[in-house]
């Protein structure tokens, strides 16, 4: 990373400015011809065969417009920043423009953000004004991973279920949000073998009633008992305080066909939520919260 950040690129990108704007120069000044008295002539350029091109001097016009262009680059250059690490005479930096336009927000919308904040999540959860603003703090943040509808995708977890990794309690919603989790199952392949996997894999389907080999079933069973029911327990329904899942429900993270089952299992899965307590701080995290509690909240009323 300090390869980007030395003082080499400043002057890489000083260097190809100005050069460029004296390129831009020279095209001009070299073309700066008046016509000639007389028949004007071609050029020995020949294009697809019969094209060829009149050997007349640019419009003075076109000219006119590209020196100014010329002159509007140089005073753009001189007031705002565009020769490497050299500020611009008004000091403007989009950063700072961010900066400033953050603050001016968060003296608008902090006190309603602090309103809320005092307030428990389920009433805040409750209220339909919050709501609307937790919604577009998800849309803006989370949807990318969990859909607008924030029903998930393979490998996202659908949050307008009842099923949670991790418990759908208020507070731990919170917390998720706010540190992020890493999700992370061992790849089993090389220890159980194509066959123990395939049976385990057999085992697990049998948990939640989809079709299964009953034969590779109970030797999956064996198996599962001996290195699963660590995360998983011994009747396959998960442990929240690990983000095991349940495994005798109909909910799959993946996908619960057999091959994906056996895919899981050998090569194990890598999951991470990223931590948003930096991004978006205790009290947009606090309305979020609220709204994501309000999605398996109106679950239940269906």
């Amino acid at each position: 990373m300090s390869d980007f950040v030395s003082d080499f690129w400043h002057y890489y990108v000083l260097g190809l400015v100005v050069l460029s704007l004296a390129f831009c120069v020279w095209i001009l000044a070299s073309n700066m011809t008046k016509r000639k008295p007389g028949p004007v002539t071609l050029h020995h350029h020949i294009w697809d065969e019969d094209l060829q091109e009149y050997n007349n001097p640019l419009p003075r016009w076109w000219m006119y417009l590209f020196w100014g262009a010329l002159v509007f680059a140089v005073g753009y250059l001189f007031l705002y920043p565009g020769l490497g690490h050299l500020p611009g005479k008004i000091g403007w930096t989009a950063v700072e423009q961010y900066k400033e336009e953050m603050k001016k927000a968060d003296e608008q919308f902090n006190p309603i953000y602090d309103k809320y904040l005092k307030q428990d999540l389920l009433a805040v959860s409750a209220n339909p004004e919050a709501q609307a603003m937790g919604q577009r703090l998800f849309l803006t943040y989370c949807a990318q991973c969990h859909g607008a509808d924030a029903r998930g995708a393979k490998g996202f977890p659908n949050l307008t279920d009842n099923d949670w990794l991790y418990g759908g309690q208020p507070a731990t919603i919170k917390t998720t949000i706010t540190g992020g989790r890493q999700g992370a199952m061992p790849a089993w392949g090389p220890v159980l073998g194509a066959d123990g996997v395939k049976d385990v894999a057999n085992y697990v389907r049998s948990l939640s009633g989809l079709a299964n080999d009953s034969v590779r079933a109970e030797r999956g069973k064996t198996v599962f008992m001996t290195n699963c029911v660590a995360c998983h327990g011994p009747e396959g329904k998960g442990n929240q305080a690990l983000g095991a899942p349940n495994l005798t429900d109909r909910i799959w993270l993946y996908g619960s066909s057999e091959a994906t089952i056996i895919e899981t299992v050998t090569y194990g899965r890598q999951n991470q939520m990223p931590s948003f307590k930096d991004l978006l701080g205790e009290r947009k995290i606090h309305l979020l919260a609220a709204y994501v509690l309000s999605l398996s909240k109106n679950q239940d009323k269906q």
